[in-house]
């Protein structure tokens, strides 16, 4: 089962309950994120903890880890979570907890992605889904898709292109965690059966 935590309109989570995960709850530290209501149309439980009620970060944190601990995940999925997590909380759910983001990683982590790309002139972007660790957006690559940068492009036509990437990929990684075919070594990540660990998207 999985916890996915969310902050907005949660388009990644949507993307994993369409693909057919088996998705317990739906969390948001925001009670407006319209994703809330998407869940609650799939009879999936939704639940708000809002950090702005919370006096400290490591408050928030562990009414977190309560509110995702009552569904005793297999995985943990942020799908658009705008919250840097306390190391405490990371190591908590370590190696079971993923993050998607919007860039080849360990290129451009942070906000910004898109429009970093283009300003460096890179040729190709895409997205990441990972494992999180303490350090932001650098835990170990379950899978990357890659496009070609159009001549031109905005930072939003590119954003937009990549965003469809990541409802690809990010369920897939998370099927594979399900399935039991990741295996960590020395920080890389390998997948039973060599399944494809890069996609590469068509311009």
């Amino acid at each position: 089962m999985l916890v996915i935590l969310i902050s907005g309109r949660g388009s990644n989570m949507q993307a994993l309950v369409e693909a057919g995960l088996p998705v317990a709850a739906v969390v948001s530290n925001r009670a407006d994120a319209p994703g809330l209501q998407f869940a609650r149309s799939r009879n999936i439980e939704a639940a708000v903890v809002e950090h702005r009620k919370f006096a400290s970060r490591e408050a928030f944190d562990d009414a977190l880890a309560k509110e995702i601990d009552r569904h005793r995940p297999r995985l943990v999925a942020l799908a658009g979570f705008m919250r840097v997590l306390t190391p405490k909380f990371v190591a908590r759910y370590e190696r079971r907890m993923f993050n998607i983001h919007p860039s080849l990683l360990p290129a451009f982590p942070g906000l910004e992605t898109h429009a970093r790309a283009l300003a460096a002139g890179v040729k190709l972007h895409g997205c990441t889904a990972h494992f999180v660790t303490a350090e932001l957006d650098s835990g170990p690559i379950v899978i990357q898709a890659a496009l070609p940068v159009r001549s031109g492009e905005t930072a939003d036509q590119l954003a937009a292109r990549v965003l469809e990437r990541e409802h690809v990929i990010y369920p897939q990684a998370a099927r594979w965690f399900l399935d039991d075919k990741l295996v960590i070594q020395n920080g890389v990540v390998r997948v039973k059966g060599d399944d494809a660990q890069l996609v590469m998207a068509a311009d």
